[in-house]
């Protein structure tokens, strides 16, 4: 009897043995095989999120057949506290070894929508953006200006809370009054800016940044920015600069930034200003005299400069003034500064602009004429065409 009994037990748990490695054979085949999602999409982690709130969101979803071996195979693997917070795009047919390798590692977030907040010499501007998942293509949701009501696709996402990356984007050129004029204007922040940060101590580029984020933390940070790309500059710069500090350099860099907005030119026009430098000419530019009576306020004189102003002592009047102002006239971007510290080496001491966005350089007085009396005979016939 007792033999029977044993054999009957040994029968059952070698069974119970076979049952249990195919229950996690298949639930091993069940973790690494093709998912059920169809197409691609986003799904985001919260910051603190459980593993079992992560896997029965992922099952309510679609993207996963099963929370439960979702959780297991996480375990198993070593990676069910390795969660990182974010959004993430998962792929159409990911498994769901797949989805627990990609929500663990980390990394830059993707998101579904994207708010881009321009800020430009006319203003702030914000441009929503819907990212197709599984192709990259963004489609433009809404655009508005700052001041204008919010809208209703924009509103609506706010409203309901879906993730949005926030991007302030900054363009290089800018006075530091324009650039804290236009976070003002920015629905998605907070906070007021006690003073304007020191002319060219901004570093224009763009800067993600969350629904909330203080308007002094985004300013703290691009000054922080510029400083390095300044320090960086300086420690590379070419020999025998006339340029006695930083803080010169910054000055010519933001010349150069306000004198031309073509990339391939900004070396040659600070060599312009470099050679006039070198032989005490004055630099006679005229974003500098337009500074002095702005002082970077408003968006430009809005029209020509007078010959009563050019004429009209100021400290950045440099058709008066011997040699550099005394602040930059602008923030200059990383181009321009390494531009300022990398001039190319020309002979070149005039440039008047030459109708295709561009300028013409000369090297002495009879050819810069030349060039001017071009410029002015285009000048005449788009007034005439206008």
């Amino acid at each position: 009897m007792w033999k029977s009994i044993a054999s009957n037990f040994l029968t059952i748990f070698i069974l119970a043995l076979f049952a249990v490695g195919g229950l996690i054979g298949w639930g091993q085949s069940q973790y690494k095989a093709e998912g059920p999602l169809q197409q691609a999409a986003f799904f985001e982690v919260p910051r603190g999120a459980s593993l079992r709130a992560v896997s029965e969101r992922l099952e309510a979803q679609g993207a996963i057949s099963n929370a439960s071996i979702f959780r297991i195979g996480a375990e198993y693997s070593d990676k069910a506290q390795q969660l990182k917070f974010g959004n993430y795009e998962i792929p159409a047919g990911a498994s769901m070894a797949d989805i627990i390798d990609i929500v663990t590692a980390g990394g830059p977030s993707t998101f579904r929508f994207v708010a881009t907040y321009l800020i430009r010499n006319t203003g702030g501007e914000l441009r929503f953006r819907e990212r197709t998942p599984g192709t990259g293509e963004e489609v433009v949701l809404a655009e508005f200006k700052a001041g204008e009501p919010l809208p209703e696709a924009y509103s609506e996402a706010v409203a309901a809370e879906v993730p949005i990356v926030y991007r302030v984007s900054v363009a290089e050129g800018l006075t530091s009054w324009q650039i804290v004029e236009g976070l003002k204007g920015a629905d998605f922040l907070d906070g007021e800016v006690a003073d304007v940060p020191a002319e060219g101590s901004l570093a224009p580029d763009t800067y993600e940044v969350s629904r909330g984020a203080e308007r002094g933390t985004i300013l703290d940070r691009m000054a922080q920015a510029q400083v390095r790309i300044l320090d960086q500059a300086w420690e590379n710069r070419a020999p025998d600069l006339p340029l006695e500090s930083k803080e010169e350099a910054l000055i010519l860099a933001s010349i150069v930034e306000k004198e031309t907005g073509v990339p391939e030119e900004r070396r040659q026009v600070a060599s312009v200003f470099t050679n006039r430098l070198n032989q005490g000419m004055k630099l006679q530019t005229d974003p500098t005299v337009i500074y002095g009576i702005t002082l970077g306020q408003g968006n430009g004189l809005g029209r020509g400069i007078r010959q009563s102003e050019l004429n009209r002592r100021t400290d950045y009047n440099t058709y008066i003034i011997p040699a550099l102002p005394p602040t930059p006239i602008a923030n200059p971007g990383k181009l321009a500064i390494e531009a300022a510290l990398n001039p190319d080496s020309t002979p070149y001491i005039f440039f008047v602009a030459d109708g295709t966005g561009g300028h013409a350089f000369a090297e002495n007085l009879a050819d810069h004429n030349r060039n001017v009396a071009e410029w002015r005979k285009i000048e005449a016939e788009r007034n005439a065409n206008n």
